[in-house]
């Protein structure tokens, strides 16, 4: 039987659903396992990619499904939820279902987000070791991205205190690296505004290099984006060498190779490879893995988690970050182009409540209470941000997939509502459920079950939106018009500047495009709800990141260290010291 998601809270839920978790030997037995192939760590074990995949490369992959939402409000529409939901409804018609999601990130879990689990009775456990640093991934992208700061203000350093000579008898090359053109920063897992830019070095000259610098948040560094798109370990070691750390005074790149720490970094992260085995409330198998920036990376769940994944479930579920407009895009056309894998559906996540804000409703604020217009049935307030939902249809549509539209319940939505929903996305071409997974887990999620087995059996004519050969500026002025609806794209003079340099330079012609703005607007600007008309996407700056091989057109100032709130969820967390358990988690 379900839990009863109004009368208790997550973290109770997932307190009792734990006490019946599998144990590594049944999760061995349940997933067909080599008993080498579970690597143990606590309730959280990590799954041997390497052998798996060796062991299991001549098997037939399984159905691939992501989930994608709508525009959301500030409050989030429960992809993570629906993602869970599905594997449960799946579970319930007797499949063999699993799936894939990013590891949440310190700075949202003690900040207004909380932790990013799912919710009701479609949550992931165990959640407090999944909210609270889980196997150390995270741990370990900040230890090997910090290491190659070190390295460079190491350099910077001796470079200021030795001739030539010196230099050499200490087995070292002159880098000339310019102190006022250093890319990277150093990382943290939180979200600490007051280390966004800072100086480093004071002292003596022993004291390091006297520096500007900064810090982002670990999940925005390039290391994560790495782990999220590498194939395998050689892949992620291939990539490390080639990160931009700085640039040298005649405008060269200093990368980790020449600071000769990318082994080192790679020996930091050679554990990070293997996925982390968790489960919904309900039993069904999920990894958790990467955690990458959706609106400056690729906001996904790694490639390695899916390709096990398709080994190992017939149904395997993959959550893209954010809405379809950036999560969906960047799967589509970055993912899937650099895995080889094709999806066989969409999840469209849709609610009433975010419809209703695309329609004109009142704006909706974290922390505050919902305007009655969110609780209260008005089907022309909701009818008119139906707008969002179609244009969101026929983003997915444009792939060759046709996607099912999961109308995720709340108790406030009215059988009107939901009716109105389904119909409109019927109307344009898409396959429509009402899902009440978090009130009901699984039983909850038949309908949308049955729809998505029901789209898995079509063929897919899975296509990219543009070739690898098309130009920076024509791919970002295609994304443009037929993603986010805009008219054209202006480019400030830098940013068009540095386009041109990447597209005659053949040495960026592999290059993804991972564009990045605002993730509550199909525009640049938050503001602009439904879908906006008559508007020019402006692009200011594009960002390198060389390792990942991303080339970021920026629309808009984004900030790689979020800023902790006034009333952030740290202030609610505590731990019974009776029992030690984690009380208070969102």
């Amino acid at each position: 039987m379900p839990f009863d998601p109004t009368k208790m809270k997550d973290w109770q839920i997932a307190e009792e659903a734990e006490k019946t978790m599998p144990t590594p030997e049944e999760w061995i037995d349940k997933l067909g396992l080599e008993k080498d192939e579970l690597i143990p760590y606590g309730r959280t074990p990590r799954i041997d990619f390497i052998k798996v995949m060796n062991r299991l490369k001549d098997r037939p992959d399984g159905k691939y499904i992501e989930v994608t939402a709508i525009t959301p409000t500030p409050l989030g529409e429960g992809k993570t939820t629906t993602t869970m939901g599905i594997m449960e409804g799946l579970g319930k018609r007797g499949q063999n279902v699993g799936g894939a999601i990013r590891q949440p990130s310190g700075g949202p879990t003690m900040n207004i987000k909380g932790t990013a689990a799912g919710g009701g009775n479609a949550l992931l456990i165990p959640m407090t070791e999944f909210s609270l640093g889980l196997t150390g991934d995270i741990n370990d992208i900040t230890n090997a991205h910090n290491l190659a700061m070190v390295a460079l203000n190491a350099r910077m350093q001796h470079e200021a205190n030795y001739d030539d000579e010196q230099l050499a008898q200490r087995g070292l090359r002159r880098l000339d690296i310019d102190p006022k053109n250093v890319e990277m920063g150093w990382v943290i897992d939180f979200a600490a505004q007051g280390l966004r830019n800072i100086i480093i070095g004071l002292g003596g000259k022993k004291d390091g290099f006297l520096m500007q610098s900064k810090f982002g948040i670990t999940v925005s560094s390039e290391l994560m984006a790495i782990l999220a798109v590498a194939k395998d370990l050689a892949d992620l070691r291939e990539r490390l060498k080639h990160i931009v750390v700085a640039y040298d005074r005649k405008g060269n790149p200093i990368t980790t190779a020449d600071l000769e720490v990318d082994g080192a970094m790679c020996a930091w992260m050679r554990n990070t490879i293997n996925p982390t085995l968790c489960c919904t409330v309900e039993h069904q198998p999920c990894f958790v893995h990467a955690g990458p920036f959706a609106n400056i990376a690729i906001g996904q769940s790694s490639i390695i988690a899916d390709r096990l994944g398709l080994k190992l479930f017939d149904y395997h579920v993959t959550e893209s970050g954010f809405a379809a407009d950036i999560g969906f895009e960047k799967f589509w056309n970055v993912k899937c182009r650099l895995s080889g894998l094709k999806p066989n559906v969409s999840i469209l996540v849709a609610t009433v409540r975010a419809l209703k804000m695309h329609g004109g409703g009142p704006t909706v604020v974290p922390g505050r209470p919902i305007p009655e217009e969110y609780t209260k049935e008005n089907l022309a307030l909701l009818e008119k941000g139906c707008e969002n939902l179609v244009h969101m249809i026929n983003v997915v549509k444009k792939s060759g997939i046709k996607p099912v539209v999961c109308i995720n319940s709340f108790y406030t939505d009215t059988p009107a509502e939901q009716a109105l929903v389904k119909r409109v996305a019927e109307q344009a071409g898409a396959r429509a459920a009402v899902s009440e997974h978090w009130l009901k887990g699984g039983e909850g999620a038949l309908e949308l079950a049955d729809a998505v087995m029901d789209a898995c059996k079509e063929e897919v004519d899975f296509k990219y939106l543009y070739p690898l050969e098309m130009p920076l500026r024509q791919r970002v002025e295609l994304i443009a018009k037929e993603v986010y609806g805009a008219d054209g794209v202006d480019w400030a003079p830098l940013a068009e500047e540095k386009a041109k340099k990447f597209e005659s330079d053949p040495k960026y012609a592999d290059y993804a495009t991972m564009m990045v703005k605002t993730h509550l607007s199909l525009s640049h600007e938050p503001t602009w709800k439904g879908v906006p008309k008559n508007w020019r996407l402006p692009i200011r700056d594009i960002l390198v990141y060389g390792g990942a091989k991303f080339l970021c057109p920026m629309a808009g100032a984004i900030s790689l260290m979020p800023g902790t709130s006034s009333d952030p969820a740290f202030r609610r967390i505590d731990v019974d010291v009776n029992t030690g358990k984690v009380m208070g988690l969102f």
